[in-house]
């Protein structure tokens, strides 16, 4: 649904005006000033069900409060090797803003190998960059440009992607799930680039699963994406995978300073320093302790579940000798 009604944004507010105190001090770090969009956020994620919508969002709320999330920006990855491991193996990082202010995020769906860390550690710093861009750089934008800024685009490079993805489709329904279930519609747009040769053929089996309002965010760009994505953001801003005329990728020894997936990119710089800072702030005489801050793994959702069994399936006919190349796009986008 594109829209949702007052009327429904009214009930859920009522609603919202009788929780506890300590639900209502971990809502205010999910709204960051902006109660009104983030209603709207969890009733287009229930289709406009306030009842659902309700139950959603204080499900979201009581694991905030469980898993101590309001104080994951104060709990560092460390030693800084481990978190580049980390980073290396878990491509994301911020390229810049579009047009209209909203951060572009970039995702290395197909060279990430998720092998560096354990599962935890990667929860973590999913859930840490997720905290950092509602807390610091929506809130930083919307300053910016003086109107609420409260969803993100992402472009996703498919470079690369193979069969070796059946290893990761558990931890990827995870992390997909916690974005479905805790952080719902702050996707704007998803953008597929680099796509490979059998993208289609995965996409026509994985598009009918996702839910109208997913399927409609998704545009599966031609090559590179360059000239497309220039349309709503500036050159500076494309992800470097974006800036070839033609397709294809690479990792950081090909793109230095401009990759930013690495943790030499100022995003990454910006908000490990803004951690470690936070863990000073809160604890200024205990020395920082290694090991990652374990958040309650979710059970996938019934969506969930399907399209990865679906992507399992469809990689196991694959490796079964399909006479398909060996690569693939299928990942699981579904969810905020």
């Amino acid at each position: 649904m594109a829209t949702v009604s007052q009327e429904a944004i009214n009930e859920l507010q009522a609603l919202m005006d009788r929780v506890e105190e300590l639900l209502m001090r971990t809502f205010e770090n999910v709204h960051q000033g902006y109660p009104k969009e983030t209603l709207v956020r969890f009733l287009k994620a229930r289709e406009g069900n306030v009842a659902k919508a309700h139950k959603m969002l204080l499900d979201c709320l009581k694991w905030r409060v469980q898993n101590e999330i309001d104080d994951i920006l104060s709990k560092p990855i460390i030693p800084a090797d481990l978190y580049r491991s980390v980073r290396d193996s878990q491509l994301i990082g911020l390229s810049g803003y579009s047009k209209e202010g909203l951060p572009v995020f970039a995702i290395g769906v197909g060279l990430s190998s998720f092998d560096k860390a354990s599962v935890h550690y990667y929860v973590q710093s999913h859930i840490q960059i997720n905290e950092y861009r509602d807390r610091v750089i929506l809130p930083s934008a919307s300053k910016r440009h003086r109107r609420p800024i409260t969803t993100c685009l992402k472009v996703l490079d498919m470079t690369g992607l193979r069969l070796s993805a059946l290893s990761q489709i558990k931890l990827l329904t995870i992390i997909s799930t916690v974005d479905d279930l805790n952080y719902p519609e702050k996707t704007n747009t998803y953008y597929i680039a680099n796509a490979p040769y059998i993208f289609s053929a995965c996409w026509k089996v994985v598009k009918p699963l996702l839910q109208e309002r997913t399927r409609k965010k998704v545009q599966v760009l031609p090559g590179s994406g360059r000239d497309d994505l220039l349309k709503i953001m500036d050159y500076s801003s494309l992800p470097h995978f974006c800036k070839g005329e033609g397709s294809g990728s690479g990792r950081h020894s090909t793109y230095g300073p401009e990759n930013c997936y690495s943790l030499d990119h100022p995003f990454h710089q910006q908000l490990y320093s803004y951690i470690n800072d936070q863990f000073l702030l809160r604890e200024p005489v205990q020395p920082i302790k290694q090991g990652s801050f374990h958040v309650a793994l979710p059970e996938a959702a019934a969506e969930g579940t399907e399209i990865a069994k679906t992507i399992e399936s469809e990689l196991q006919k694959f490796e079964n000798g399909s006479g398909m190349p060996d690569s693939l796009d299928g990942l699981k986008i579904n969810g905020d």
